[in-house]
């Protein structure tokens, strides 16, 4: 089964198709434009799906042509209808509906922070892994139970790639800021205190973006502050979901995954966890149209298509309210 995935929850627009042969998935092509605000500032969700629609045509004709394939040799569509920016989501939702409506595929709306993880345990190996989801747009732990994935600590207000990009702005770099961030707190060893907040195993990162700025003159210092504090916040909570849950795996996925400092501490907790780490590829850690298709190849073994009025968008669509049925 083929299934070409449409992505365009925040600053990317990527099409992808995705092969499943019986439980393993094989990627024919994912195709990816971003939108690039401005230095120091953040994403204009207006000016965001402006780029989108404008690139819209050219990477679904360049997503078919490097997977060979022509629109109906694809079997069903999937897209991302939330979590996201609403004016961009609605790209994606009204591409997919289109191409759906026209050529007669089903089609399937997928949520976005599950084909995160969805992707990331099928080009990782992970089978049942505690999942720590970190990006601009999610930071929580998460383990599958009865069919949905069931919530083990979370951000109480800013996640940790907002965090990043927040002050990462504040410094007049050009989101995302997260690569930038970790560049220059390679060069400083000097920690600055700075306020560390754990309620329960949920974690708080408003404080710490306050301080860090107050300590930003010396930016790689701050920098280097900022990431050890903020990710010694998401260590502690991992590890204790790993000792409550009993988990053998931890699967890390999101944007941030990339970040080498944070996967050296998380594979040290795995080590006194006596669990396996795995971590996304850097190049399906981001937005992607794969994590899309897969996720909707995923949800065809179990369902039919939506219709056409069911195809709507959500721009806060908790993944704890999906039932998973495949």
């Amino acid at each position: 089964m083929i299934c070409l995935g449409i992505e365009s929850t925040a600053h990317t627009f990527s099409c992808a198709i995705v092969q499943k042969n019986k439980k393993s998935g094989k990627i024919l092509s994912d195709v990816r434009k971003i939108y690039r605000p401005p230095e120091g500032q953040g994403i204009h969700p207006r000016e965001a799906s402006r780029h989108h629609i404008e690139n819209s045509s050219d990477v679904l004709l360049e997503c078919l042509k490097k997977a060979n394939l022509k629109i109906s040799d694809v079997d069903i569509i999937s897209y991302a209808a939330g979590p996201g920016l609403g004016p961009c989501l609605r790209v994606a939702g009204v591409i997919a509906r289109t191409v759906s409506s026209y050529y007669k595929i089903p089609i399937y709306p997928v949520n976005h922070a599950i084909g995160h993880i969805e992707l990331g345990k099928l080009l990782t190996g992970a089978k049942d892994p505690l999942v720590l989801l970190v990006s601009g747009g999610h930071t929580m732990l998460a383990a599958l139970k009865q069919k949905k994935w069931r919530i083990f600590g979370e951000t109480l207000d800013t996640t940790l790639g907002q965090l990043l990009d927040q002050f990462g702005r504040s410094l007049g770099f050009a989101s995302p800021c997260g690569k930038k961030i970790e560049e220059l707190a390679l060069e400083s060893e000097n920690y600055v205190s700075l306020p560390y907040v754990v309620k329960g195993n949920d974690v708080s990162f408003s404080g710490l973006l306050s301080a860090a700025k107050k300590i930003s003159s010396n930016q790689k210092d701050a920098c280097y502050s900022l990431q050890e504090t903020a990710f010694a916040m998401i260590g502690e909570a991992t590890e204790r979901a790993l000792s409550f849950t009993e988990k053998k795996e931890l699967l890390i996925v999101g944007g941030v995954s990339a970040n080498k400092r944070l996967s050296e501490i998380l594979k040290k907790i795995c080590q006194r966890q006596k669990c396996k780490f795995f971590v996304s590829p850097i190049e399906y850690a981001g937005d992607c149209g794969s994590q899309i298709a897969w996720t909707g190849l995923l949800e065809a073994t179990a369902k039919k298509g939506a219709k056409l009025d069911e195809t709507f968008v959500r721009q806060s669509w908790r993944l704890d309210t999906v039932e998973i049925d495949y």
